[in-house]
């Protein structure tokens, strides 16, 4: 089967790039930065049902997206998690969380306005991230 990324992901965010493994995502969703990773392997719901080379080079594209959100935003605590209870197509999100935002401490899910960013701020944002991500050679932007 061919991979396909999930609609729900695909109507929720920007393509910014992608890592040998994934494309990587910026979350429409104007309350914090908010990226997410998508292993590009078709029916894939758990990490653990990549092989472990795979799961060690997604580790390692995390790493680097977690990276570059640290050094772009200073966030009080970057968030790494993977539901999947309404989109099962694997992706992890990774999140800039601030004490000033509107949901801290608690979760992010359910606790936004749901409200985008406009285009163009989309637009410098995700351009913001994939120029720190270029600094990596595994990283491809598109």
């Amino acid at each position: 089967m061919t991979f396909e990324l999930h609609p729900q992901l695909e109507k929720d965010t920007t393509l910014i790039g992608e890592f040998p493994l994934s494309l990587v995502l910026l979350h429409r969703d104007d309350s914090v930065p908010w990226v997410i990773l998508v292993p590009k392997k078709a029916n894939l719901t758990e990490l653990h049902h990549l092989p472990m080379n795979e799961q060690q080079q997604f580790l390692i594209e995390s790493e680097v997206v977690n990276q570059a959100l640290e050094s772009l935003f200073t966030p009080d605590k970057l968030n790494f998690g993977a539901l999947g209870n309404m989109v099962p197509q694997l992706h992890v999100h990774h999140i800039a969380r601030f004490k000033t935002d509107l949901a801290w401490p608690g979760p992010l899910w359910g606790s936004t306005k749901g409200e985008y960013r406009a285009p163009s701020i989309q637009q410098d944002l995700a351009q913001c991230i994939s120029t720190q991500l270029s600094e990596s050679p595994l990283f491809v932007a598109r």
